[in-house]
This record gives structure tokens, sequence and C-alpha cells, in this order.
């Protein structure tokens, strides 16, 4: 039997807070969100029956608050108000407590956020919702504070004026949540229109041209967030119109950013937002969304420029990821906290007598002016504006400009940074480190193999194909139930929850760049087993588009279908880009039609604000065309081949899907791609076809007459 002392460390690790000897509900769960809540005075109760039954039987609203457990101000409330005895008292007596991780559940996440942006006109984490036991809501807010302040409710006055409400216009307050739900799934419909063309493409960026900072890269001023697909959008954009201005607004972007706070200049790695229009002070919490969709940015400039800094920024992503965040079963973990110790940013930020003595004086001095390392501290405190002291790495010029200053090559520059970014590397591992959230998503994990798999074939790095590998080997093995559909979470050994779209798409994309990486024919025949599912179970015939959710999902209070390109990709986005690349490999004009009706299902939301849109747009750029099927014929493994594939692969030809047969390659070996049946070698000689419109070119073992096909469009 565990003491309480080992009882407790074991909680620590899981994420708990220890505030009393009795658990609540939470302790059987296994998110390390709800663990953090399982030792708070308040009631709580996971999303289910149970809850919405005493809420019922009772007569009591529900409190429902989601958030995810690398939230800095979900921390905040939970010390607050969560933590408080007071509070916890008035929770408990008068109305039903749920938790949810929205990370566990996006699909409750998704309905209650959209409420929380009807009712406040913005949304965010912590989300809390009071609403009725048939979970219909009727308050919503985001940070609540336990005492009112600045003009915001505080949880000691907010609850008993509900209740007040609840007791003495109950009716009222019913009939407007079953009136404000009713608007809610109207409002929720999609009503397609005209299709799209070419010219919301150019839409998207002259809105992209208007609100560009010109002096730090990036979109808007503050908070900003790195959004990869605008960056993809755009350089889609300067491929198909040759605008400079377009490329040059997203390698500013991403030269900013990497020089910025906003990324982990010792470990590697982008935080999740820069609270400042400059990037330099960041929301410090790392998700894995963010490494592999920056990732993919980062290798895509690469593509288009050849400048082998973004390859090398992709590179150091990867490192962090394959050093700090993979689980033992070989998938990827969803988060870090941005606190330790109670502190948001203490595990990444240094004092001046730190980095002086940890250095040689010649080592000390470069890397105090290099990272404008303050004795004051260059951190301020967020909330009096006062030097704390500590200091947020970053560097105000690039290498080639700082190496100038310091008269020495830009070779020995990074090599002296370098050294010091281990030691300090080396001192900062023995720091309390901040929570990592150790639940491994499908959808996030997809992402993150897409990235790696993509890296893998454009820096030939088999590291990165072995580590996409073993996740999709876990996932298959272990997150899928008998008939083969997808579960969304695994966590201490549990494999749980229904798969959302999100989870079908993120991993098709997944398995299609690992095809391409590998040219291994069996993960497109997985692909293609998702994606019947997915046709099956989430498509919706009336209005041509994917629901959130599988028409066995347990329904909350409406169906939701996403598009709207945030954080992370829409589902019906993906989605969309999937089907054209199914298509192409397969030659099966049902995911053409499918596709075809996304395009035009979502056009009258799409037409009022493009540039909200990227991924779809990236789709649309492949829809609109030109877009091209390259199949190379060669011996596996031989050099010719080799030269071939590795051509195309270095190109930044995002409309293109490769595809890769052996001379004695047949109709019988494959599901797909039949239509590459009949070529052949030329003269034993791996050879290239290039497919447009429908028909292929002359074949050709020429590999620089394959890159002007493909670059400038010549056809032959």
């Amino acid at each position: 039997m565990l003491s309480q002392a080992d009882d407790y460390d074991k909680m620590l690790m899981k994420g708990v807070n220890y505030m009393s000897n009795k658990p609540n509900r939470l302790i059987k769960e296994k998110s390390p969100y709800l663990l953090q809540h399982a030792y708070n005075p308040v009631d709580w109760y996971p999303w289910g029956e149970e809850a919405f039954q005493k809420a019922d039987k009772e007569k009591k609203p529900v409190f429902l608050s989601i958030g995810y457990s690398t939230c800095h101000w979900c921390h905040v409330m939970e010390k607050e108000s969560f933590e408080d005895s007071d509070v916890a008292r008035l929770m408990n007596e008068s109305l039903v407590p749920i938790k949810v991780d929205r990370e566990e559940r996006p699909d409750i996440d998704s309905v209650y956020m959209s409420v929380c942006q009807v009712f406040t006109g913005s949304g965010g984490w912590p989300l809390n919702i009071f609403m009725t036991p048939d979970k219909k809501p009727f308050y919503a807010a985001t940070y609540i504070p336990k005492e009112s302040r600045s003009g915001r409710l505080g949880m000691v006055e907010l609850i008993p004026k509900i209740m007040e409400i609840w007791h003495t216009k109950n009716d009222e307050l019913r009939d407007s949540a079953n009136e404000f739900s009713s608007a809610l799934k109207a409002s929720s419909e999609v009503e397609g229109g005209e299709d799209l063309g070419e010219e919301i493409l150019t839409s998207a960026f002259e809105q992209f041209s208007q609100i560009f900072d010109k002096e730090n890269g990036g979109f808007g001023t503050s908070p900003k967030f790195p959004t990869p697909h605008n960056l993809t959008f755009l350089l889609r954009y300067w491929k198909r119109t040759g605008k400079r201005q377009a490329l040059a607004m997203v390698e500013k972007t991403l030269n900013k950013m990497k020089l910025g706070g906003i990324y982990d200049h010792i470990g590697f790695g982008f935080h999740r937002y820069s609270t400042d229009k400059g990037w330099f002070t960041p929301h410090f919490e790392k998700m894995l969304y963010d490494q592999a969709l920056l990732a993919m940015a980062y290798m895509e400039c690469y593509q288009a420029t050849k400048k082998e800094g973004y390859g090398e920024t992709a590179r150091e992503i990867f490192t962090y990821i394959l050093r700090d965040m993979v689980s033992p079963e070989g998938c990827f973990y969803s988060g870090e906290d941005a606190d330790s110790e109670g502190e948001e940013g203490k595990f990444y930020v240094w004092n001046y007598e730190e980095i002086k003595n940890l250095s040689t004086a010649e080592e000390a001095e470069i890397l105090i002016k290099a990272f404008n390392i303050e004795k004051e501290g260059n951190f301020r405190d967020e909330a009096t504006g006062e030097q704390t002291g500590r200091n947020i790495l970053y560097l105000k010029k690039p290498i080639p400009e700082l190496s100038a200053e310091f008269g020495i090559t830009s070779g020995d520059l990074l090599e002296i940074l370098d050294t010091c970014r281990e030691k300090l590397l080396s001192v900062r591992n023995k720091r309390i480190r901040p929570q990592r959230d150790n639940k491994i998503l499908t959808d996030w994990n997809g992402l993150m193999i897409a990235a790696l798999a993509k890296g893998a074939a454009l820096f030939h790095e088999a590291k990165y194909l072995k580590a996409a590998d073993s996740a999709l080997q876990f996932i298959f093995a272990k997150m899928r139930s008998d008939g083969g559909r997808l579960y969304h979470r695994y966590c201490d050994g549990e494999a749980a929850i229904k798969g959302f779209l999100d989870d079908y798409v993120f991993l098709i994309r997944g398995l299609l760049e690992f095809y391409e990486a590998s040219l291994k024919g069996d993960y497109i025949k997985k692909a293609l087993e998702l994606n019947r599912i997915l046709l099956d179970h989430f498509w919706d015939k009336k209005q041509g588009c994917f629901y959130m959710t599988s028409d066995d999902a347990e329904e909350v209070i409406l169906r939701k279908k996403e598009v709207y390109d945030g954080a992370v990709p829409s589902g019906n986005s993906v989605a969309f880009l999937n089907l054209l690349h199914l298509s192409r490999l397969t030659g099966d004009p049902e995911f053409e039609e499918k596709a075809a009706q996304i395009r035009k299902a979502f056009s009258r939301i799409i037409v009022k604000s493009p540039h909200a849109f990227t991924q779809f747009l990236n789709a649309m750029d492949f829809a609109i065309g030109p877009s091209y099927e390259v199949v190379i014929v060669g011996r596996e493994g031989a050099e010719d081949t080799n030269q071939l594939i590795d051509a195309v692969r270095k190109e930044f030809i995002p409309n293109k899907t490769l595809i890769f047969k052996t001379p004695d390659f047949g109709l019988s070996d494959t599901d797909f791609a039949k239509f590459t049946a009949n070529m052949s070698c030329i003269g034993d000689k791996a050879t290239a076809y290039i497919c447009k419109d429908f028909k292929c070119s002359l074949p050709t073992t020429d590999r620089e007459k394959v890159l002007e096909m493909l670059n400038n469009g010549i056809f032959s």
C-alpha cells in the first residue's frame, strides 16, 4: 500500500493539486487536467448522465467548466476559486459542477465555445457555462475571479445572483435557454452557395496584405498567434501568382518568430503565442499541434527558398519533440504547461548572474549581448509591469548581423552559441519542469506523423520516419475498436472516446505524407480504410460536408460542422484536401465529387472572410489547379530512382501527388494507382510520367525535364 507521502508524489506527477485528504469523483479519470482538480473541495463530476440526472432530480443548474492541463488561466482560476473553501461551498450547495478537458472532448468544447462567443463576443479558456439540466446554456464567461474586480463579476457574487434568478424567474430563464439553443441549432446549419473560384484566393491575399505587420511579421497586433496555415497559404499564392509580397510576408514572419522569445532558444520548439506584437513575451505553454504545423511551414519555406535556416528550424523542432515529447508507447504527448512551481515561465527564464556564471568571460559577453540579457531583467510582471530580474532569451538581429558586430564569422558565432546552449540546457534540465500532458490524441499525433514524414523525405532522416511509423503502429494496434473505428484518446493504459472528424482526417493526412516518404502502398490502403469509415459515419448527405461527430456519438445540444481554420485547421478543410489527394491516387471519382460538395457547401461562409479559412483555401488551390500526378517507375533503392524521387521531394510543388511503382508492379498488386499499370521504364532507367488533367506526358528519364514541367507548367 502507498504511504500518504508516496501517494502525494504520485498525484503531483499526474498534475493533481493535493488540497485535501478526500478526493472527488475526478480521481477515477485519466485526463491530466481532470486529475489536477481531483482534490479540489468542489464536488466535481465528469461529463456524464450521473451529473445531469442529479441536476434534474435536485432542480439545480449545471456549472460546466472547460479547460486543459497546460492552460495558465485555468490554473489561476483553480487556485483562486476551485481550491477556495468558500467558493466550493457555494458551488456545492447551489450547482452541479462538471469538469471537462477540452482536448478529450472537443465536441463539447466546440458547442459551448460557440455559446460563449454569442453571449460575450469572445471566447477562451477556462470556459465556464451555467446551463439547465438538459444542457441548455443561459450564462457564459471565460476566466472568473473569486472576488469581483475590474468590471468582472467574481464567483462569490455571481453564483448568488444566478441562483436568485434561477429561483425567482425560472420559467423565463428556461424559455430563454430553449430559444437560444434553437437559434444556435439554426445558425449552425450550412447553407451552400455558388462555387468558389480563383478570385477567393486573391481576396484572402489582399486581406492579409492589409493586416500584415511590416515591422514584426505576423498579422494584427497582440496577442500574436503563429497560425502556420496562414503562411502555407501565402506560399501557395506566391507559387501560383509569382507575387513576391506573399513570399516576403511568410519569410518576415518565420524569421521574426525564430528570433523572438516565442521560440525556445535553449531547448527548441515554439511556445503557444506571443502576448505582444513583437514575438518577445510568450505564453510559455508548448503544444504538439503547434510544433507539427510550424515544422510544416518552415519546411515548405525551405523548399520554396532553399534557405538552410528554415530547414534547420524544422529540424530543431523535431529535436525537441523526439527528446521530450515521445511516450513509452512511441506516440507523442499533447503538450507542456506554461507554469512550474506556481509561476508562468519560471522554467524558461534566466537571471543575469546565472548567465554570467555558467560561461567563460568570452562566452558570457557574447551570450549577454546576443540574447539581450539585462541585470534588472527584461521579463516584466504581467500585472504590474515591473522588471522581475529574470530574462527571456531572444535575438534582436539574425546571426550574420550579430557575427559582424562581434567581428567573427557566422560559423564561429553559431559554434559558441551552441556550446553555451548545451550548458544552459544541462542546468535547465535540473529545474522543476512544467507538467507534461501525457494524453495521446489521435488527431494531434496525425499532424506530427505528417510533419515527421515530410521531414524524413526532405532531409533524408530515417529516425524521423521511424518515429512517425512507431506512432502509426501504436494507433492502429491500440487505438481502434474491433470494427476498425478510431478512439480519440489514449492515457494511462486506456484507449477511450469515439474518434472525431479530426482524428480521422488528420491521421489520413499523416498516412498520405507517410506514403510519400516511404512509398509503401500499405499506408494508402490504411488511409482508404479510414476514409471509408469517415464517409459512412460522418458525411452529411443533405449538405455535402462532414459533421464533427459520428452518427452514433453522444448528442450534446447540436451536431456541429466546423470549417473555421483557427489554431488547428478544421476537419472539413483537411478532409477537402485529403479527398483530392485520394482521388488522384485512386482515380475514384467519388472522392473528387465529395471534395466538390465540400467546396460548395461552405462557400457562403468563406466569401465573408476568406483569410479565416486558409487551410480550406490550400485545398482550393489544389482543386483549381494545375495539379499533377508524378509517377516514378524504377528499381526500388536504385540510384537513378532515388535521384528522380529526391528531385521531386525537394521542390516546393504543393499541388502534386507522388506515386512510385517498380517495373513489375501490376494491377493485382494494389487497390490504388491502377492507371499506372502500363507505365514502364525507358531502357531500364528510372522514368517519370507527369500527369495533369487526366492526361500524361511522354515519359522522361531526365531529372531537369521533370522539374521544368512541374515548375513551369510545360507539358508535352
